[in-house]
């Protein structure tokens, strides 16, 4: 395929912006599908007669967009193309993984222990508690752990939900969807973090090294949150979205 831009050099749009509105024309008319990678960094340039600069600054405003992600190593690759049907974002409660990581979630794999109260504990959960139950959730896509979760919840909160701790469906499917349900509000926060990986021992997150991360407080009861969540999603694979209306 060969792809010529006459006079990129004469126009008064920035070089890199007229790129940018040719590779997104390509990719929205198809030319490059959804999850295909992209020809070579040097392959697109001469494409394009532009320097790699210029080119991996189109790239970036893709990335932006959410339509381009940069997988290190091996390149830069199409998600999935936005349909016209708007997708809920966070300004719906609901569980954040599925509304802003762009690999499909197949499996959880969860694991947790009981842990003493602490000031920490004292402080996200709003409350005093005899224990604190501590679950970690390892979001997989094909196999490989492409997010992580972290939740705190007191050992009351797990008696007023009548969870049975080893029974570890019932209480994955609370942690995933019941307690959205159950929830009149939630607060997130938006930071970035590049310590998910360090931090763990069996697994490691693929892309981890640079993750947004989202912490979240779910409540059923006006004092305190029911959880306590913290959500890392690599960033080549997160694509947060709020859905605004006035």
């Amino acid at each position: 395929m060969e792809s010529k831009i006459a006079n990129m050099q004469e126009r008064k749009k920035p070089l890199y912006i007229t790129v940018y509105d040719e590779l997104f024309r390509l990719i929205m008319e198809g030319t490059f599908q959804s999850d295909s990678q992209l020809p070579t960094e040097p392959e697109l340039a001469k494409m394009f007669g532009v320097s790699r600069m210029t080119l991996r600054q189109a790239l970036s405003l893709l990335e932006d967009d959410g339509l381009v992600r940069r997988v290190h190593g091996k390149g830069n690759f199409i998600t999935k193309i936005p349909t016209n049907a708007p997708k809920i974002g966070l300004e719906k409660i609901g569980n954040p993984i599925y509304k802003t990581h762009t690999k499909q979630i197949d499996d959880v794999e969860m694991k947790f222990r009981i842990d003493l109260d602490s000031d920490y504990t004292q402080q996200v959960l709003c409350r005093k508690s005899a224990a604190v139950v501590a679950l970690e959730r390892f979001y997989k896509s094909d196999g490989e752990v492409v997010a992580y979760g972290f939740t705190f919840m007191s050992i009351e909160a797990v008696s007023e939900l009548n969870l049975n701790l080893q029974e570890n469906d019932q209480l994955l499917e609370m942690l995933e969807s019941g307690i959205y349900e159950l929830a009149n509000r939630s607060t997130t926060e938006i930071k970035r973090s590049t310590s998910v990986n360090s931090s763990l021992q069996e697994y490691k997150v693929v892309g981890g090294e640079d993750c947004d991360l989202l912490l979240e407080s779910v409540f059923v009861h006006d004092n305190y949150p029911l959880v306590y969540n913290k959500y890392y999603i690599p960033k080549e694979f997160s694509l947060l979205k709020i859905n605004a209306v006035k």
